[in-house]
């Protein structure tokens, strides 16, 4: 039969990082494509000896149905932890999600209508930005400088599109650039939300992953007014598969936003939940996170220095103080996307800038470099083989 596809859906176009990984399973493939984790730093003893405990003591609570809104000790124990950073929990409240990815859909279905304007940095995470399509929202892309997104052409936007309802943005060590917005920026992006009456989604998967320099104040811990709602995410700092997140909503959304979860899975995997609060409250988190920065710091040092000593002059990137991604940039006006074809045939597989634009009919000039999950060894390998490739392209 012929199948009428919803309008919601029709112009969505599926992840190309996705399909990246279906071409990734070639053994012989230098992963920089996806934005795994390190299999180095999932705690896998201690997964085991909680999921062990819980079985023997609590298996039917494991088992169970849930709270739609979390895992009450999650739930407490997250609000401790961001209370400490600065959040304030007598205006706001905390629902557990399946990923961050669900932050966004609930956020979308909640709070937008079809044509409504939502702001995001250019490029982003594909991800969210899909999401937001999906709702039949109206994307205007603002592009994102080393430190943070332009400011006036932020402003010029707002005043010329009344529409606008949302602005998604992830100002530590952003994906797919690596870039992290300043201090100063983050005020004056919450003062033009406050200006034009509009909400932020503040998404922070990487936060906990900085490497250099000092922690910079997350948005929400400045918002007065509850204009923002703030995602995190235990997918980088315990395991992807458990698809843990939590969303941080000003009290008037949450009663919404928990019928809204209900419409779409009911509640979150009770048994990850409890690990994830085990390992927080049982065992050395802080330890862990010290030993999963200091591993990505490593690795992206390896990766930059590897990049300086192999890439063409003429090819810029990012130097991120945290987080999994590094951006390279080929001379402008040059076709990443052609690139990172040719980088495939050569077992090096990146993602191009255009999976990540909120305009992807236009050509881009960057290419995304995951240093996180692959070896010492292959990151050198990879950029090796990458550099050589720029020398090709560039010569005159």
């Amino acid at each position: 039969m012929d199948y009428i596809i919803s309008n919601r859906m029709k112009d969505v176009s599926g992840s190309m990082i996705r399909e990246l990984f279906k071409l990734a399973k070639d053994p012989a493939m230098i992963k920089f494509g996806g934005g795994n984790p390190s299999e180095e730093a999932f705690p896998v003893k201690e997964i085991a000896e909680i999921s062990e405990r819980a079985f023997k003591e609590q298996a039917v609570g494991m088992l169970q149905y849930g709270l739609s809104e979390g895992y009450t000790p999650l739930r407490d124990t997250l609000k401790k932890r961001l209370s400490e950073e600065g959040i304030d929990f007598e205006k706001n409240d905390i629902l557990i999600v399946s990923g961050a990815q669900q932050a966004a859909d609930l956020s979308s279905k909640v709070l937008l209508n079809e044509g409504d304007g939502v702001i995001a940095e250019d490029p982003s995470f594909v991800g969210c930005l899909n999401t937001f399509r999906a709702y039949g929202a109206k994307l205007y892309g603002i592009p994102l400088k080393e430190d943070g997104m332009d400011l006036e052409v932020l402003e010029k936007t707002l005043e010329e599109n009344r529409n606008i309802r949302l602005m998604y943005i992830i100002p530590s060590f952003q994906n797919p650039t690596g870039f992290t917005t300043t201090l100063e920026k983050r005020r004056a992006i919450l003062d033009l939300a406050k200006k034009y009456d509009i909400i932020i989604f503040e998404d922070n998967p990487y936060g906990e992953l900085r490497f250099k320099g000092e922690d910079v104040k997350t948005i929400k811990s400045m918002d007065e007014d509850s204009r923002v709602i703030y995602a995190g995410s235990f997918s980088k700092v315990m395991a992807p598969a458990f698809r843990v997140g939590f969303m941080v909503l000003p009290k008037p959304l949450m009663q919404k936003m928990t019928v809204a979860k209900q419409t779409t899975d009911v509640h979150t995997t009770v048994l990850f939940q409890h690990i994830c609060n085990e390992y927080m409250t049982s065992y050395d988190y802080a330890s862990h996170i010290k030993r999963v920065r200091e591993l990505y710091k490593h690795k992206a040092e390896l990766m930059v220095s590897s990049m300086e000593k192999y890439f063409h002059p003429d090819v810029k990137f990012s130097y991120p103080d945290g987080g999994l991604f590094v951006m390279a940039f080929l001379p402008e006006g040059m076709d990443s996307q052609v690139f990172v074809k040719k980088g495939i045939d050569n077992l090096v597989a990146c993602v191009p800038q255009v999976a990540f634009a909120v305009d992807q009919s236009k050509t881009y000039s960057g290419f995304r470099m995951n240093y996180s999950s692959e070896s010492d060894e292959n990151i050198v390998k990879g950029v090796r083989i990458l550099g050589q490739m720029t020398y090709d392209a560039l010569k005159k």
